[in-house]
C-alpha cells in the first residue's frame, strides 16, 4: 500500500437508452439531425405586417369615437343647462327668437327636407302640439344643412305649422352639438333643457320628454 491514496475515479454520466438525444449545435432539440432551428430575425408573416399596420387605425378610431361621444355636446345645450339663445329668420324672412318663447315649454327639432326619420317623426309633432295647446306647447323647427325651398315644401307636405327657421351657418347647430338630424331638444318654461332626444322620436319617447316640460308653471 505504501501509504499513498488512491486516485479518484474518472467522472463519466451514464445515459440511458430512454434519454432524448442531445441537441448538436444548431439543430432543434428532439428534431432530426442536421434540422436547424428557425433564425430569430427572419422577415415577419404577412399576416403579421397586416395585424400590425390594423392596430394603430383601430386604436385612432376607437379614440375618436370617445371623443365624439364626450364632447360632441357643447356645455351650452347640455340637459340642465339654458338653451342657447338664438335669433333666425323662418322661411318667410320673420325673425324669430328663442327668448321670445321664455314662459312656455319649447321642443327645438333639427331637422331636412331629405331626412328620412323626419318624415316619421312630423306627424307625431303635429299631434302633440294640437294636444297640448291649453299647455301653449311650442315648436321651432331649425332646418339643417338643407333649402329653403325643398324645407318649404316638406312643411307643406307634413302640414306642419310651426315656424321654421333657416341656420345657413350652422351657427345654431354648432352650439347645440348638432351632427345629424333629427335632434330635439325639450326646453321647459324657465328656459332650462330638460330633455334631449338624439334621432328618431318614436311616441313613448315624445310622451316621455314632454313629460319633463309640460309641468307647472
Amino acid at each position: 500500500m505504501n501509504g499513498a491514496r488512491p486516485r479518484p475515479a474518472p467522472h463519466t454520466t451514464t445515459r440511458l437508452a430512454t434519454d432524448p438525444p442531445r441537441a448538436t449545435p444548431g439543430e432543434k432539440p428532439g428534431g432530426k439531425p442536421g434540422e436547424q432551428r428557425a433564425v430569430a430575425g427572419r422577415p415577419a408573416s404577412p399576416r403579421q405586417l397586416v395585424i400590425a399596420a390594423v392596430t394603430p387605425l383601430v386604436l385612432i378610431m376607437l379614440w375618436a369615437a370617445f371623443l365624439v361621444v364626450t364632447q360632441a355636446t357643447p356645455a351650452g345645450a347640455r340637459i340642465g343647462s339654458p338653451a342657447p339663445s338664438f335669433a333666425l329668420a323662418d322661411l318667410d324672412g320673420n325673425p324669430l327668437r328663442l327668448a321670445d318663447l321664455r314662459g312656455r315649454p319649447v321642443i327645438v327639432n333639427f331637422w331636412a327636407s331629405w331626412c328620412a326619420p323626419c318624415v316619421e317623426e312630423f306627424p307625431l309633432l303635429r299631434a302633440a302640439l294640437a294636444a297640448h295647446a291649453g299647455d301653449r306647447l311650442a315648436i321651432v323647427g331649425i332646418v339643417y344643412r338643407d333649402r329653403s325651398e325643398a324645407a318649404r315644401a316638406f312643411m307643406a307636405r307634413m302640414g306642419a305649422t310651426w315656424p321654421a327657421v333657416m341656420d345657413p351657418a350652422e351657427t345654431v347647430a354648432a352650439e347645440y352639438g348638432i351632427f345629424n338630424p333629427p335632434q330635439s331638444f325639450f326646453i321647459g318654461r324657465d328656459g332650462v333643457i330638460a330633455g334631449r332626444q338624439i334621432g328618431q322620436l318614436s311616441a313613448a319617447d315624445l310622451d316621455r320628454q314632454l313629460g319633463l316640460i309640460l309641468g307647472k308653471e
